[in-house]
């Protein structure tokens, strides 16, 4: 998962990018970018890290120009190597730069094709690179000299007839303005929003509409499955739906954990779906377990307290915060690394006491997909003194890897994959656990006023809505995203980085 954001404006946008960048640096906490163009020339800051540690003020005063395009990352397949922070670049046939939120499923082909028919080169493993360059490609057979609005809207018309997947990208096209895209399935996110100055319209496409929010801008709408636009460099707006549209069908796993709950996505209010999810929830406790004995509720920071609100407020019970979480502390989700997932959850968060010693807690989380985090979890509750334990998800089982870009890993990794709730239960300590039933899970995020269509619920359903990902796919996927792969490409990704910081060294000494 990562997070976008584009914006052509009328006075320099460096720090509204950054402030964009913080305010979706929920959505990725590897690396971080920033492009901006000034006259034609390209300014970058980009490198490994939170936002707030890669630009410093002297990167800041670089970045000059009223149009830029940002991206924050985490690696879903590819390495964490610093050479795969975004935004990409391409000289040819124009200067392109371009981030990208999701993951092509046709990526292996498509890197085949690239290389062997359109004669491009790729330098890193990321398929944000490869589809850069199939953009390239598409925009280099129709452009012909000076790019006219239905040239740049027609390439991208050619990428989504050969790119596969969930993605949303913006694009900065040197010269001439941004330009911004949503897959045929509207799988991943993209907003767009208008805001008026002094000086004329300027506006802003973003992954969530909370980065709208905290740069004044007002939500103008989503963009459409398919749909791509281009803003010219006064502002002006140009749009298409493409013929390749499939449907209307979100990922649900954004609205129970990813996005912002002060966020709405697809007309969908984050905040007010998770408060349904809990009213479900709650429901689904009184039906299967009348005679329950729960003493009070427990959120599990942050996610699931909107939903562990009001699953307390249904039931008649107390809603206690018995954890206190570090705010210096990760995404335990996002984290690269089962290791560092393991590790960081006891710094993450220190249980009170007193809202545990002898009572029966149900902790309530968004979510389970591992489970190690929920284990230990429930291990420093009862250390805290807990006489039962149960535990609650506001969400379905994870059985199935996510293949449109959230590391939802090999399924070996997945707790509850091949298990039953029974198991899982054991597995993880909890005196009695319960999920969300996916049918209210659907009800609970779909809106009267959203033109959405379905959803994408692949990691609970195991029905992938692009209908092309085969076993073979999903067994070669287990492969690029089991641990040991992993831990091999962050070993190789922070030799680079120490060869790069020797070389800078080497370089200001004069050697």
């Amino acid at each position: 998962m990562c997070g976008i954001v584009g914006i052509v404006g009328h006075e320099p946008v460096a720090h509204a990018l950054y402030d964009a960048l913080t305010v979706l640096q929920h959505r990725g906490q590897d690396a971080a970018g920033i492009v901006t163009e000034e006259n034609g020339h390209l300014h970058t800051r980009k490198g490994n890290g939170l936002v707030r540690d890669v630009f410093e003020q002297r990167h800041m005063l670089r970045l000059r120009g009223n149009i830029g395009i940002g991206h924050v990352r985490y690696p879903t397949a590819g390495s964490a190597s610093p050479s795969e922070a975004q935004p990409f670049y391409v000289n040819s046939p124009y200067g392109i730069c371009l981030a990208h939120n999701g993951n092509l499923v046709n990526a292996e082909e498509l890197k085949r094709l690239v290389i062997q028919q359109d004669r491009r080169h790729l330098n890193t493993t990321s398929d944000s690179e490869i589809l850069l360059n199939v953009f390239a490609h598409e925009l280099g057979r129709r452009g012909n000299g000076d790019l006219q609005p239905n040239d740049i809207l027609d390439a991208v018309e050619g990428v989504h007839a050969r790119c596969s997947g969930g993605y949303a990208v913006v694009g900065l096209i040197v010269g001439y303005g941004l330009v911004a895209f949503r897959d045929p399935h509207g799988i991943r996110p993209a907003v767009l929003g208008v805001r008026e100055t002094k000086h004329g319209v300027e506006r802003m496409v973003a992954s969530e509409s909370v980065a709208l929010d905290a740069l004044g801008f007002e939500l103008e709408r989503d963009l459409l499955p398919g749909e791509a636009v281009y803003i010219d460099r006064s502002g002006r707006l140009y749009s298409r739906i493409s013929s390749k549209r499939a449907g209307y069908s979100p990922c649900i796993f954004e609205f129970v954990y990813f996005a912002r709950p002060d966020s709405i996505i697809d007309k969908v209010s984050v905040y007010k779906a998770r408060l349904r999810m809990g009213d479900a929830l709650a429901e689904k406790i009184k039906r299967v377990r009348p005679d329950h004995d729960i003493d009070v509720v427990i959120p599990i920071p942050d996610t699931s307290r909107t939903a562990a609100l009001q699953v307390a407020t249904r039931l008649g019970l107390k809603y206690r915060e018995g954890f206190i979480k570090n705010r210096y502390i990760g995404r335990t989700f996002i984290m690269p690394e089962q290791s560092m997932r393991r590790a960081s959850v006891r710094r993450k968060l220190n249980a009170i006491d007193l809202e545990f010693r002898g009572k029966n807690v149900l902790l309530v989380d968004d979510s389970i997909v591992r489970g190690t985090t929920s284990q230990q979890i429930i291990e420093m509750a009862r250390e805290a003194g807990a006489r039962k334990v149960y535990f609650a998800s506001a969400a379905p089982p994870v059985r199935f890897p996510s293949v449109y870009g959230i590391d939802m890993p090999a399924a070996n990794e997945l707790v509850a994959a091949g298990r039953t709730v029974e198991q899982v239960e054991k597995l993880i300590g909890a005196d009695w656990l319960v999920y969300q039933d996916l049918d209210d899970l659907v009800k609970a995020v779909h809106h009267e006023n959203a033109d959405i269509e379905s959803f994408d619920t692949s990691c609970f359903s195991g029905c992938y809505v692009t209908g092309d990902v085969s076993k073979a796919y999903l067994d070669e996927l287990e492969a690029i995203r089991s641990n040991s792969a992993r831990a091999k490409r962050d070993a190789e990704a922070l030799a680079e980085e120490y060869d790069e910081a020797d070389d800078e060294v080497q370089a200001a000494s004069g050697l």
